[in-house]
């Protein structure tokens, strides 16, 4: 044999040595991913008449055989959100599931082929929108009409009791929920300031912008008012979310919590919540529900306002390789296991506070 081709064929097994290994790598990680992001639970998808609309909506049942399951019915927070927030829900849902309960969600109008647009909804529309669903989830053999209750995030702090006016709940799961509009969005704007270590100069100059778009909206100026009030620059807002501030910017759930009174609440709570006054919140969730116990709160400390854990969220790499390889981890430690075990002791009874919380007394 020729010493050149000797060489040449020893370089030609090691490519192709090569390239196996990398495919059987690949195929171990697909695989990986794959196995960490099935969930024990049924899904289907579900559509939901509502006022001459349809709503698509995915249910998650469990897998224990049983004929009728309890129901959490998720209302969303902010933004353009699917079903599954983009599979953000599945973990939750499987948790219920372990509990005995399915899981309700549905795209907001105008995502994923959904008709209408999320954008013209005022929380009372976003309300009515739940009620229906929930009265359609009643109409199911496969769903027990007691025990159908609510699980909402953020914004959905101000549908949540809304919906408890208008159709009879047996439980809520409130994460990370704003009382006021106005004041929820100074907190934030200052804490976001704090967080990119802002000048006094430009903290003054972002107040003043806050101010004037509040005096803007309380005399309903439209979008173009907006733009050139802001020196023709608009700053990230559009003439959709412009609509949408105006109609729910007066929002305050002080009042409508009442509707809740008697009736199971777990109020989730982050450590590092740069969205919401987590303070002023359990303040007035303990002034108004101070009836009866029924009040359970929940604090994570190393949780950011989504409820994962901080040292998760601040890096984006870290966040989309472990929503990739480990989303169950994603969460802060204990959340996924606290909401199902308050899920099961809204059977026993009355006695549904959770181990290190404070409930009402």
């Amino acid at each position: 044999m020729s010493p050149k081709i000797q060489p040449r064929r020893r370089g030609l097994r090691i490519i192709v040595w090569s390239c196996v290994a990398v495919l059987v790598v690949a195929a171990g990680l697909l695989g990986v991913v794959l196995w960490q992001n099935s969930y024990d639970m049924d899904e289907q998808r579900v559509s939901i008449r509502h006022s001459g609309h349809t709503l698509k909506g995915v249910l998650a049942t469990p897998k224990d055989g049983r004929e009728r399951h309890g129901l959490v019915v998720y209302v969303h927070g902010d933004g353009p959100l699917d079903a599954t927030h983009d599979d953000g829900y599945k973990p939750l849902w499987e948790a219920n599931a372990k509990a005995g309960y399915a899981s309700l969600a549905w795209d907001k109008p105008g995502v994923a082929g959904a008709p209408g647009d999320w954008l013209d909804q005022s929380m009372g529309d976003r309300a009515d929108e739940a009620a229906a669903a929930i009265s359609w989830a009643r109409a199911r053999p496969d769903i027990d009409g007691d025990r159908i209750g609510l699980w909402g995030a953020s914004q959905a702090g101000w549908v949540l009791p809304k919906i408890a006016s208008k159709v009879s709940v047996r439980f809520v799961i409130a994460v990370s929920p704003a009382i006021n509009w106005l004041r929820q969005g100074r907190y934030h704007l200052l804490a976001e300031l704090r967080a990119d270590g802002a000048s006094a100069a430009r903290t003054e100059a972002e107040i003043a912008r806050s101010d004037t778009t509040r005096r803007l909206l309380a005399r309903r100026a439209t979008f173009g008012e907006y733009v050139e009030a802001m020196g023709g620059e608009a700053g990230g807002m559009t003439a959709g979310r412009w609509v949408f501030i105006s109609k729910n910017y007066t929002a305050d759930a002080t009042r409508d919590l009442r509707a809740l009174r008697g009736i199971p609440v777990l109020l989730t709570l982050a450590g590092h919540d740069n969205n919401v006054d987590t303070a002023d919140t359990e303040r007035v969730y303990r002034e108004v529900l101070d009836t009866g116990g029924a009040l359970t709160v929940k604090r994570y400390p190393d949780a950011t306002h989504s409820l994962l854990k901080q040292s998760i969220e601040e890096s984006d790499l870290n966040t989309t390789l472990t929503a990739l390889f480990s989303p169950r981890s994603l969460f802060a430690d204990g959340f996924l296991e606290d909401q199902p075990r308050f899920l099961k002791a809204l059977g026993r009874g009355s006695g549904t506070a959770l181990p290190h919380t404070r409930p009402m007394s």
